[in-house]
């Protein structure tokens, strides 16, 4: 399920989905590199109300370029999800439409550890 809201076009994204973005595209990849100029120009369409903290985007695509991507939907990045004990309950997954970010999804194999945005904007910062 999903709750829809407007955070207002051309402002940036939220700070839990910005950091999360930034700690999953930080390579010098050209994909990432193009990928990291729409995050300010983002805005979150909808989260999942599950509490995961998917987050799906809007993005004035008149502002920037499109990623190198295949002109399909991609998973143009991805980062395992390390807990400070070790454990690797879950990941999360950028994912593009025709070159522009469409949504950043967290997933769970946990039934043990909850796995949030939160949570994963913790674990990609400690591990950084």
């Amino acid at each position: 399920m999903l709750v829809r809201y407007r955070d207002g076009m051309n402002e940036s994204p939220p700070a839990d989905v910005a950091d999360v973005l930034a700690a999953v595209l930080n390579t010098d990849n050209p994909v990432h590199v193009a990928l990291r100029r729409q995050v300010p120009h983002l805005s979150v369409r909808a989260r999942c109300t599950c509490g995961c903290g998917t987050a799906y985007f809007d993005l004035d695509t008149s502002d920037v370029e499109p990623a190198p991507t295949s002109p399909s939907t991609v998973v143009a990045a991805e980062a395992q999800l390390v807990t400070e004990a070790g454990e690797c309950p879950g990941e999360v997954l950028v994912s593009t439409q025709d070159g522009y970010l469409a949504w950043l999804e967290v997933c769970s194999w946990s039934d043990d550890i909850e796995v949030t945005l939160a949570a994963a904007r913790h674990w990609l910062q400690t591990r950084s």
